[in-house]
């Protein structure tokens, strides 16, 4: 009989007084980098805000799990790749907010680390996006 993978909640999905989801791109780069550390600072300061923060680069059944139960998805991208998107649509979702920190004036710039006060931005054009 062949064994049989079921997708159990992420243990990032953490906080039910929400439905929103949200996927960042999580990438190399800096603007990644950002999307990647701006969730961690939102989940942590606005506790309720969202259900969870998922980095696009999480493993397919977790990825997917997070997404069928999400009442609405919100992507965070760090450049126009749009990496966070492609995945989400990969599985066949359409996030309702999708932001792109470029388009919010950071500016993408290689390998170097993301700036608190980039950090501080992304979280004010997201939670103005969010509430």
């Amino acid at each position: 009989m062949a064994a049989v993978a079921v997708a159990t909640a992420p243990d990032f999905c953490m906080y039910k007084d929400s439905d929103i989801v949200l996927v960042t791109c999580s990438g190399i780069s800096n603007t990644g980098k950002l999307t990647a550390k701006m969730g961690e600072t939102l989940a942590r300061r606005y506790p309720g805000l969202i259900e969870c923060f998922v980095p696009a680069r999480t493993e397919p059944g977790k990825f997917c799990f997070a997404l069928m139960n999400a009442g609405k998805i919100a992507v965070v991208d760090g450049c126009s790749d749009c990496c966070g998107r492609k995945r989400v649509r990969e599985h066949g979702f359409e996030p309702v907010i999708h932001i792109v920190a470029t388009e919010c004036g950071i500016v993408k710039n290689g390998m170097e680390e993301p700036r608190f006060d980039e950090i501080e931005l992304l979280i004010s054009v997201v939670c103005e996006k969010l509430i």
